[in-house]
């Protein structure tokens, strides 16, 4: 069996041109218009190869494959939303992949095991709310209808609302949500979002667990005052405490936590942010993130440590606040040793990984077994225009997919005449 590359290509630029902005990247947020067009010639495709469809309360599509198998199925897919002005293969691919797998299976008349279910998740991003992978949050019990209904976005509008307003039965969700029993495995297709496989001149990752992650708020406050008058022997500057902070966090971690530790300071604020003032205050965010709680520990204790070292020093006041969080999350041995076991049966050059991005796999470890492909990405570019992967890298990808659900799903002499 054998994937339809052509095909999938054919279905991904066909997404990809549904876009709030041409020519600068691909903007598809959740609930929007361009969600819903994407959905409606997904669903259309669905609809041509007489899958089982059912859209939950908060958008998520799960479409099945062998409707007739009362057995729990094996769920491959991923999301198609965006961030803004994001990549073409950043969840859709993940889709299209598993699209393709079950083309496949029907084109050959595989006869099935069990059922093999597409899974669309929705607002993985967080684009429109600040939440990342509220989808299968939603589906794996994680948000109940209140906080839908307090999550808002930038214009005050709750996430209810908006689902609501999209044609959703959300008021259902809690009805909805899944069970242990349900799902028999998961695997989702990604792109590698970092230069690892590049690097290392890798066709195929094959994720071992995906990184847990700690997201600190450090705010601190000194003596505002003019820039041009007040000695430096008498100032307590918070954006010079902040500097002190920030700057050795990099060869700390480097050299002190584990090889599997990233620490990262990406957003920071400064009041009254005047070129000639002295700043009253300062804020920064610290993302920790390991596959290894020790790693998420030592940041945290670096953190604490030297905040209070630096805030005696220049005699400002200060406070950590965890603003956000989420769990290592190990994946199936079984799925795995399946994984590589395909890969090598098919000659493919593959490496054990983790992932530091957060992906709908991890919250679906908590009800089933998961898997994770990873396929380069050129020079470790996602979330932008720039975001890129060989198409045979695509293909090698897709097959090992459609390779490990035949393991999974299709009698075993099936797979053998083919």
């Amino acid at each position: 069996m054998k994937i339809n590359i052509e095909r999938l290509f054919k279905d991904l630029d066909r997404i990809v041109a549904i876009t709030k902005t041409p020519g600068k990247g691909c903007t598809r947020f959740s609930f929007s218009s361009e969600d819903r067009q994407a959905r409606e010639y997904l669903l259309t495709l669905m609809n041509e190869l007489d899958l089982c469809i059912k859209v939950d309360g908060f958008g998520n599509i799960r479409a099945t494959y062998g409707k007739n198998i009362n057995l729990p199925p094996i769920l491959i897919g991923s999301h198609i939303d965006t961030v803004a002005n994001g990549g073409k293969y950043d969840g859709l691919l993940g889709v299209l992949a598993a699209l393709e797998t079950i083309r496949v299976l029907k084109e050959e008349n595989a006869e099935l095991t069990r059922p093999v279910e597409l899974i669309i998740f929705s607002e993985e991003e967080g684009s429109n709310f600040g939440v990342t992978m509220m989808g299968s949050k939603v589906m794996t019990g994680k948000y109940s209808l209140a906080d839908l209904k307090s999550i808002k976005n930038n214009e005050g509008k709750s996430c209810y609302d908006i689902v609501k307003n999209f044609g959703l039965g959300v008021d259902h969700i809690e009805q909805e949500t899944i069970r242990k029993d349900e799902i028999e495995a998961m695997i989702e297709l990604h792109i590698e979002q970092g230069a690892v496989l590049e690097t290392e001149n890798k066709t195929i990752g094959i994720v071992q667990a995906i990184a847990g992650m700690k997201t600190f708020k450090v705010t601190l406050e000194g003596d505002s005052n003019h820039a041009g008058t007040t000695p430096m022997d008498l100032r307590s500057d918070p954006i010079v405490g902040a500097a002190s902070i920030i700057a050795p966090l990099q060869s700390t971690v480097k050299s002190g936590a584990l090889p599997t530790t990233v620490a990262t300071v990406g957003k920071i604020s400064c009041e009254p942010n005047l070129p000639n003032v002295i700043p009253q205050k300062v804020e920064f965010f610290v993302d920790a993130r390991d596959v290894e709680m020790k790693g998420i520990d030592f940041v945290t204790d670096y953190l604490v440590e030297k905040v209070s070292e630096v805030a005696k020093e220049h005699s400002l006041t200060s406070h950590i606040e965890l603003v956000g969080q989420s769990q290592i999350k190990p994946l199936s041995p079984h799925i795995m040793n399946v994984l590589e076991q395909e890969a090598i049966a098919a000659g493919f050059n593959y490496k054990k990984m983790n992932s530091g991005a957060v992906h709908d796999a991890g919250l679906m470890t908590d009800v089933t077994d998961v898997g994770m492909i990873f396929i380069p990405s050129l020079k470790g570019k996602s979330h932008c225009p720039d975001e890129f992967s060989k198409v045979e890298d695509i293909e090698a990808g897709c097959q090992l997919m459609l390779k490990a659900v035949a393991s999974l799903a299709v009698k075993k002499h099936v797979i053998q005449e083919k």
